[in-house]
């Protein structure tokens, strides 16, 4: 598990460790540009230099093969801005440099106003070579062009291998509106009428990209244009919320984190990591499940894997299904339930529909459920320890009663999963709304939070003018906190939250994005998965947790032609390997 910073904790970390003297703010950029470096060569091996072993002088004039000619032409476009993001654009431009490449460096600012560090590198470049000016805020059409002339190519020549994005970083808070032509070209890969690409570019984005708020993955700014999509971002020290947020989530086709040492720099100051955990503490720092390994969440779930008891030891969920022929989704609930480990899962459905799921369903059983007193009269029956309402369920006056029966509950109500009807129902009377308590999970799509969270979806769909722009992780923690229960706002980049405010994000994005869940009846699935989770014991914010992440692998163990029947029947696969 991993946890993402905000663009101000990670501030507070670095000055931290550069007021600990262990480190400098110099010694730091140079790790970045060195990690950033090192991170495309392990993206694209083939632009990594050709290690030769020495041996000796040549008996005669050196011989070149065709592959070292055509590593000798790489070129690289590197985008400096006006703070440190820029001096490590200057630290990986030295460094690939002095590798044989050759380099073309636009500077946006004034090199006399950089940062100190960022200043130093800039006067180390200028070593080297060339520093281009584009002048701020506003580059003239000839500044631009000059810019144009390494993104854009005549045909045949193969253009540059990289366009290295180190304009804007973390600290950017305002939209960069002044630059959008130039990032639009490095946006199209420098295509026009009149030229295109031999050899499309690398577009790499050193820490983020430029037009991203850190903290919610926003573009800031109305127009797309006005960031740049790179094939690669790189980020120092730990992710921050941006990379797996918004549009920060889908901006990339690879991300990687490097290690700029301060983790061991912080660990030999006490008192400084002790400082550091209250700003982690005062910022609410995210925990985010996009990188267990099999081995940790087995071992933070040991739950999920039967050792030993009964069926209803392990829980029994009761699914409520709709009327004839709507009872698709609750089935597939149901069989994502009793795959996931639960001990028996019972589906509810009005009478006349007890013999089409009869024909469908054999190890899950099935209960007439015609009214709410008939669900009261189940619910005598303790060993129901979970419910699932909404998927099929429909959004008359029978379900009206029985999403009420289900949130009262006598003194201790049943943890319940309420999805996509269910949903609906909450959003239309308040009166069921003021129903919800601590053991419900909401798991709304960005159409159904809207409808439970108008104002708050007004704010989170608001174009993002400055930076900290409000994000998903606002909106659902604001919004868990109203409903007093946990909330599970689907998405690529899924977030989490409790009413305490803690929170998480489970984003399938990057190496884990699994696009094919985009299908109708895997959302039933996911509300299936939490609910058997909470049957065997898991609470509410474990099993929203959980729920999503497995529902991932399951999507990525498939692969593409994915149908939501298929989620529960590659669970097992997935479950063997948390067995270790």
């Amino acid at each position: 598990m991993t946890e993402l910073l905000t663009a101000a904790q990670m501030r507070a970390i670095e000055q931290a460790a550069i007021a600990s003297g262990e480190v400098t703010g110099l010694e730091l950029m140079e790790r970045a540009g060195q990690g950033v470096v090192d991170a495309i060569f392990a993206e694209w091996p083939e632009l990594a230099p050709v290690e030769v072993p020495d041996q000796g002088p040549a008996p005669g004039p050196p011989e070149f093969s065709g592959q070292d000619e055509e590593r000798s032409r790489h070129r690289a476009v590197v985008l400096c801005g006006p703070g440190n993001n820029g001096g490590d654009g200057f630290v990986v431009a030295r460094l690939l440099k002095e590798r044989g490449w050759e380099v073309e460096v636009f500077l946006y600012g004034d090199p006399e106003k950089l940062p100190p560090d960022a200043k130093v590198n800039c006067e180390r470049w200028g070593e080297l070579g060339e520093v281009y000016l584009l002048d701020m805020p506003h580059p003239s059409t000839a500044q631009i062009a000059v810019a144009e002339k390494s993104t854009r190519v005549t045909q045949g020549d193969p253009g540059p291998a990289l366009i290295i994005d180190a304009i804007f970083g973390t600290g950017l808070t305002r939209p960069i509106t002044d630059l959008d032509r130039l990032l639009e070209e490095c946006q199209l890969g420098g295509q026009a009428d009149d030229t295109y690409y031999a050899r499309p570019p690398h577009v790499v984005a050193v820490d983020i990209a430029s037009g991203l708020c850190a903290d919610s993955g926003r573009i800031l700014g109305q127009s797309a244009g006005m960031a740049i999509f790179p094939h690669l971002t790189i980020a120092f020290h730990r992710a921050k919320r941006g990379h797996y947020l918004s549009d920060g989530a889908g901006f990339g086709h690879a991300f990687a984190v490097v290690d700029i040492g301060l983790d061991r720099t912080l660990s030999r100051n006490r008192a400084v990591l002790a400082q550091l955990h209250q700003v982690s503490r005062s910022g609410s720092a995210l925990r985010q499940h996009i990188v267990f390994s099999l081995s940790d969440f087995s071992a933070q779930n040991p739950m999920l894997l039967k050792r030993f008891g009964h069926k209803y030891s392990h829980g029994h969920a009761l699914i409520l299904s709709g009327g004839v022929g709507k009872g698709g989704a609750a089935r597939l609930a149901a069989r994502g339930a009793l795959r996931i480990g639960v001990g028996a899962v019972t589906v509810g459905c009005p009478p006349a529909a007890l013999v089409e799921n009869a024909a469908q369903l054999n190890a899950i059983m099935l209960r007439s459920l015609k009214d709410a007193d008939m669900l009261n009269a189940a619910l005598e029956d303790k060993r129901i320890n979970a419910l699932c309402l909404g998927p099929g369920l429909g959004t008359g006056t029978r379900e009206t009663a029985l999403l009420g029966a289900a949130l009262d509950g006598g003194e201790e109500p049943r943890p319940a999963v309420l999805d996509a009807d269910a949903l609906t129902l909450l959003a239309q009377d308040e009166g069921l709304f003021a129903k919800l308590h601590g053991r419900c999970i909401l798991t709304p799509h960005a159409g159904e939070f809207a409808r439970l969270f108008p104002d708050i979806a007004e704010k989170l769909n608001a174009p993002a003018t400055k930076g900290p722009a409000y994000s998903k992780v606002d909106a659902t923690r604001e919004a868990a906190k109203r409903a007093g229960c946990v909330v599970l706002f689907k998405g690529p980049d899924t977030v989490i939250a409790d009413p305490s405010g803690r929170c998480s994000i489970s984003a399938s994005v990057y190496e884990r994005a699994a696009p094919w869940l985009a299908t109708a009846g895997s959302g039933d699935v996911l509300a299936g998965f939490i609910t058997g989770l909470l049957a065997r014991g898991f609470a509410p914010m474990t099993a929203a947790e959980t729920g999503a992440w497995l529902h991932t692998e399951c999507a990525l163990g498939f692969g593409p032609g994915l149908i939501a029947e298929d989620l529960p029947e590659e669970l097992p696969k997935v479950l063997r390997a948390l067995d270790v």
